[in-house]
């Protein structure tokens, strides 16, 4: 790691990178902190909400494919987060694209409610899953939680909303650090 802490690598990352875009009509910044924001208004555990906060932060790390952004970014972002926050936060985070491929398989009528560049990314991050592939992910450690992380993601995309800052996340981010 650089010397610097867990929160000031997040807010350089953010600062470098959360102005861009990736299809969304809002910038990676205002899609974190509005996902960040939807978990904590349903009440969710602060582990959980730091995943939604830091869910697209593979974006960051990456060369982006196309215009939609990195395609592969929940294991690299799973990958750096793991090296930092504890597993509750990097393996929903890790899980975040195999959730939205496991709710078009299980949901037919998921897939109308995804964004344009979702539904492009899903093209290239294989599409929805087939039965057997749902039900190891059902199984798998953190499922759940993902799930919650991917509904949570698809709502947080509306332009001209105002959602409480990154610095709001700092004590939580250092009380979780490694």
């Amino acid at each position: 790691m650089s010397g610097q802490t867990v929160f000031e690598e997040i807010a350089a990352l953010f600062a470098a990178h959360g102005g861009e875009t990736y299809g969304e009509g809002v910038t990676i910044a205002q899609h974190s902190l509005q996902t960040a924001a939807l978990a904590r208004a349903e009440g969710a555990r602060e582990a959980l909400c730091l995943a939604a906060l830091l869910h697209d932060v593979g974006h960051f790390l990456e060369e982006r494919d196309d215009r939609f952004g990195y395609h592969k970014h929940d294991r690299s972002g799973g990958d750096w987060l793991a090296q930092r926050l504890p597993a509750e936060i990097s393996e929903p985070v890790r899980l975040h694209v195999a959730a939205k491929r496991y709710l078009c398989a299980a949901e037919p009528d998921y897939v109308a409610l995804l964004s344009e560049a979702s539904v492009h990314s899903l093209s290239k991050q294989g599409g929805a899953m087939t039965a057997e592939e749902a039900a190891a992910f059902a199984a798998r450690p953190f499922a759940a939680e993902a799930l919650r992380l991917r509904r949570w993601d698809d709502g947080g995309k509306v332009t001209g909303i105002e959602v409480p800052p990154l610095e709001t996340y700092r004590a939580a981010i250092a009380r979780l650090a490694r």
